[in-house]
């Protein structure tokens, strides 16, 4: 939050966020500050003495003021002026005025605005913290070959824990023994029960269903899928996006240049005038153009949209990724992974004579043993424990060379190895979808594998939902251009949009000019798309939940692996973008009504003081709006997707 609104320390003490107003200590304070104020305006009106009102008072001001003067004095030692700054000026001058009622209205109504804000603020960060709260009190672990049952925080990795049906997975692992569907709707948003069996990854909070699991522990639970969410998101909050920069810029400068035209009105008004009229007047011009509803408008709508988005399973990086998020116009959309399932297969392998079948799979495969490349997944499960090929080296966007039985071995795309005789075998794969990479040994090209990954089931919805919302949507893949074609025509990506056999480098170039014409959202795995990401105004990893790196790189994360989401945050980032300027704009408008009115006089410090907290209680009110998560609730229905179709390590 903004200096110029007094924030950026603790003001209560407490170690605990609040729960409930009346555990805001800026509230409590205010509470007994009113009902001394109170006492003190009664005790006048039915002829108690002045002086004993006066005491009353004098006492609620104390009260009052201890919610920000204590505070706004250490800042001053520091050098930072802001709001509070103001208030205590305010209050001080109304006293040496003689109206110490006026500066104990002041103080009562500004610490209830001061405990409303942190009130609000608390609010939205509970609701990202409560992700924590999925994590269940107690866990069933192995030891020693007997049951029992320990706190998560004692989960050691490489340990076995049970889970049984209805119960959370305490941390995060890989299923050993059994087979069930687990919800994860409150980790990542997806409605439709995921399946896990043997070697697939389960997630901190997910809800086992019908069978019993035996999961071994990969993460401790301080360092699980939650807690990583939550660490990050609270890092990066302090990211500021335009808006948050704007009312910085307008409110820091704002505040002693305030305070040097009141201290002008005082002194010139006192040279024409009445000195006490015009220091009142001073006072209250200082006070008019607080701009503290400013200050906290743009970090209150982002820790409500943030955390609102981080509870249905999208990481939002903070207030400059929301704000990058909602000007979005471009989405460019990798293929492999993104766009299609990432679940490719081996549909057709092509020969040259007098090589076979099983010699083109066993080279292929030898070279993709340790690859991280998703079509490597594919060989390998069309040839099984295949030898390995030495000083195997990767060509960036062209393929992988080695030695295989002391012969040179290449596997790469058509153009890198010149397909020969496989000419119009390769073009008709690409034509029907394929991926089609070509075999070589010995400088003798052997044969071509054809793998095709399918179109993910929502694509089409997806794209055509971004087209409605006014974006223009452009895919970009190092895959050839036909069959890039094929699958962007059945998705309904324009083709002109559509960019094929690019190198990590290239997407990187061609987000940078799509950047001429818009805001653009890079949308990849934050592996091999990293360079894009990076480039783009909002980079956004799909299927991101266990994996650091694409947590890391990009702006925004999916956690899940439905698309869907990517329209839906689109629109909430959009939604909250107007929310941020509407507040904005409300207390700009209130400033430029006020300061006129304050300096004719029209105005007292009492009404000025009432104006600016019920704008500031306007401001709040219309930040937490932005927490509203409509956008972002996922439709039930389809297949349950396996743990094993999540996204892999890298992309073309």
């Amino acid at each position: 939050m903004s200096d110029a609104c007094g924030c950026g320390e603790s003001r209560g003490g407490e170690e605990r966020e609040p729960e409930r107003l009346w555990q805001v200590g800026e509230l409590r304070f205010a509470a007994v500050a009113g009902v001394l104020l109170a006492v003190g305006y009664g005790s006048g009106w039915v002829g108690v003495p002045e002086a004993v009102a006066l005491v009353f008072k004098a006492a609620a001001l104390v009260v009052g003021a201890w919610t920000f003067v204590p505070a706004t004095l250490r800042r001053l030692v520091r050098g930072r002026i802001g709001v509070g700054t103001l208030m205590t000026i305010a209050a001080v001058g109304a006293v040496l005025l003689g109206e110490v009622g006026e500066a104990a209205m002041l103080a009562f109504l500004y610490s209830i605005s001061e405990g409303l804000e942190e009130y609000s603020v608390a609010r939205t960060r509970r609701g990202l913290r409560a992700l924590l709260d999925l994590v269940p009190a107690q866990a069933t672990v192995v030891r020693g070959g007997v049951e029992c049952t320990v706190a998560p925080e004692q989960l050691r990795v490489g340990e076995v824990m049970v889970v049984r049906p209805g119960e959370r997975v305490a941390t995060d692992g890989t299923v050993v023994t059994g087979r069930s569907a687990l919800d994860v709707s409150a980790i990542t948003g997806e409605s439709v029960p995921v399946e896990a069996g043997p070697g697939d990854e389960v997630f901190a909070g997910a809800i086992n269903g019908t069978g019993v699991l035996e999961v071994a522990v990969t993460a401790a639970a301080s360092d699980n899928s939650l807690a990583r969410i939550v660490s990050v998101v609270e890092a990066e909050q302090a990211r500021k996006g335009a808006g948050q920069r704007l009312a910085d810029r307008v409110a820091r400068p704002l505040v002693p240049g305030v305070m040097v035209v009141a201290a002008l009105i005082a002194g010139v008004g006192s040279l024409l005038g009445d000195p006490a009229t015009w220091v009142e007047r001073a006072l209250v011009v200082l006070v008019a153009a607080s701009p503290c509803a400013l200050a906290i408008s743009v970090p209150v709508t982002v820790v409500a949209a943030v955390g609102a988005a981080s509870r249905h399973g999208v990481l939002v990086k903070g207030g400059a990724a929301l704000e990058a998020l909602g000007r979005v116009s471009i989405v460019a959309l990798d293929k492999t992974g993104t766009l299609t399932s990432n679940c490719p297969r081996v549909v057709e392998v092509a020969v040259v004579a007098p090589a076979t079948r099983e010699r083109v799979l066993a080279v292929a495969a030898s070279l993709e043993e340790r690859s991280e490349h998703p079509l490597a997944r594919a060989i390998l499960d069309a040839a099984p424990a295949p030898q390995r090929a030495e000083q195997v080296e990767a060509v960036p966007g062209a393929g992988l060379i080695g030695c295989l039985g002391g012969r040179t071995v290449r596997l790469g795309r058509p153009g890198w190895i010149e397909a020969g005789p496989l000419a119009d075998r390769v073009a008709r794969m690409q034509r029907a979808g394929a991926t089609a990479v070509l075999v070589e040994d010995d400088a003798v090209v052997i044969g071509a594998v054809a793998v095709r990954d399918e179109l993910r089931p929502e694509a089409a919805e997806v794209v055509s939902a971004l087209r409605g919302a006014g974006c223009r949507v452009v895919m970009l893949t190092g895959d050839n251009r036909v069959t890039a074609e094929v699958l962007a025509a059945q998705a309904g990506v324009e083709p002109a949009d559509v960019h094929a056999g690019l190198r990590p480098e290239d997407k990187s170039r061609l987000v940078g000019e799509l950047r001429a014409h818009g805001a653009v959202a890079m949308v990849g795995d934050g592996v091999n798309d990293a360079p894009a990401l990076a480039t783009a105004d909002a980079g956004i990893a799909v299927g991101a939940m266990g994996a650091d790196v694409a947590i890391e790189t990009a702006d925004v994360a999916l956690m899940g692996e439905d698309l869907r989401h990517l329209p839906r945050v689109l629109a909430h980032a959009r939604r909250a973008r107007v929310v941020m300027w509407q507040s904005v704009g409300l207390s700009l408008a209130i400033i430029a009504v006020l300061l006129p009115l304050a300096l004719a006089g029209v105005l007292g410090l009492a009404t000025v003081v009432l104006v600016h907290e019920v704008a500031e209680v306007l401001v709040i009110a219309n930040g937490i709006r932005a927490g509203r998560t409509r956008a972002l609730v996922l439709e039930s229905g389809g297949p349950a997707v396996s743990s094993r179709e999540r996204v892999g390590a890298a992309r073309m």
